[in-house]
Parts: structure tokens; C-alpha cells; sequence
């Protein structure tokens, strides 16, 4: 997911929910987060583990041929490698993204989007109705939060497909075309539980969140 999102992509965006809530009493709100974490300190320890390994098989190496080192040498050695690994680290952070066991980068993107749900106020809508379509490129990571007024009635499976189809939107670059065609089918999928009333008020803005 390395696309990028223009001026023009974002108005499309907005379109696409402004006509999407045309049709429904839901709340649609997009956030699209370039990075969902810093990772330095996984990344560190998931290098200082390999390091312990590695330090391991090299003094039984060592042993088996008869080979002495001493240990404050040793230790100096060491020493400057995890200096040398965590520097290098902190001065090119994309190198901590293929360090990082995926399971949590998909956590922190998770909970990126739990936050970002708090923060937008979606779960602050009158009946319950709003919902987050949320993306994080670094991570690979995409997903539909729907509130408990949604929740209720459209189980989660009902937004695997459109979530599905975001993320190969964006794995191909179309990232815009994948946000307004999941604006549209979660419009659509609203519209069948929650039709748009004449009560209905525009209660979230209107537009695609970028972080």
C-alpha cells in the first residue's frame, strides 16, 4: 500500500459520502493513516533477540574450536553491535516495519483505528449509526469499525467483503477508487437497515482524514 491520496482524490471522497448519506441516517467517516506506529522499540527487540541467538551458536562455534576470546573484548564487541544495530534503526525507521512479526503491526493498526473511532466522534452519533472506514498503508492494514447501533444488525461479515476490496485497491495503487467504492457499498448496505429520515441530520464531516 504505497498509494497516495491528491486534492482531487479527497473531493471524490467527499462525494462519495456526501451521496452515500443521501441515502441513509448513517454516518460514514474515512481516515486514512500513513503509519499506525513508530515500532523502534520492537523492532529493537526483535533484532536483540536474533543477536542472543546468534551469540549463542558463535560461542559454542568458538568453543568447538578451541578458540578463546576475552570476555571484556567479548563484551566490547557486543556492545558496540547493539549500538551499531539500534543506530541504524533509529536513523532509517522503514527498515523497523520488516522487523516487526506482522501480527503486530496488524495490532497497532487495530488499535490506531479504535483510536481514531474515539477521536472522530463516531461512536458520538444520536442513534449509534456512524461507521470508520480506516486504512494504514505501512501496515498493510484496512478495516470497517461500525458502531453498536450498526453492530446490532449487520454483523461483520457484511463489511468483509467491501473491506476485501479496499485493500487490493490499494495494493494496486487505486487507493481513491477504493475508498469511494467502499464509501458506496457501505452506503448501500446502510441504506437497507437505516434509510435516511426526515429527522436526519449531517452529524460527522464529510470528508477523508489523513494522520
Amino acid at each position: 500500500m504505497t498509494a497516495l491520496i491528491t486534492s482531487p482524490d479527497h473531493e471524490r471522497v467527499t462525494n462519495a459520502i456526501r451521496e452515500a448519506e443521501a441515502r441513509t441516517s448513517g454516518e460514514i467517516y474515512c481516515v486514512l493513516a500513513h503509519q499506525s506506529g513508530d515500532y523502534f522499540y520492537a523492532a529493537g527487540f526483535s533484532v536483540l533477540c536474533a543477536m542472543v541467538v546468534a551469540d549463542v551458536a558463535v560461542a559454542f562455534l568458538l568453543d568447538h574450536l578451541w578458540f578463546s576470546l576475552r570476555l571484556p573484548l567479548f563484551a566490547a564487541l557486543e556492545a558496540a553491535a547493539v549500538i551499531s544495530v539500534l543506530g541504524l534503526l533509529w536513523v532509517f525507521p522503514a527498515m523497523r516495519l520488516h522487523l516487526v512479526p506482522r501480527r503486530v503491526l496488524y495490532r497497532t493498526a487495530h488499535d490506531n483505528a479504535l483510536r481514531q473511532f474515539l477521536a472522530r466522534n463516531v461512536h458520538r452519533t444520536q442513534n449509534r449509526t456512524g461507521i470508520l472506514i480506516f486504512v494504514s498503508l505501512a501496515e498493510h492494514y484496512a478495516t470497517v469499525l461500525a458502531d453498536e447501533g450498526i453492530a446490532e444488525k449487520v454483523p461483520q461479515e457484511n463489511w468483509n467483503a467491501i473491506i476485501a476490496d479496499l485493500v487490493e485497491a490499494a495494493r494496486t495503487n487505486r487507493l481513491a477508487d477504493g475508498y469511494v467504492q467502499a464509501v458506496t457499498a457501505s452506503g448501500l448496505l446502510l441504506a437497507e437497515h437505516f434509510p435516511v429520515g426526515l429527522a436526519d441530520r449531517n452529524e460527522l464531516d464529510d470528508h477523508l482524514a489523513e494522520i
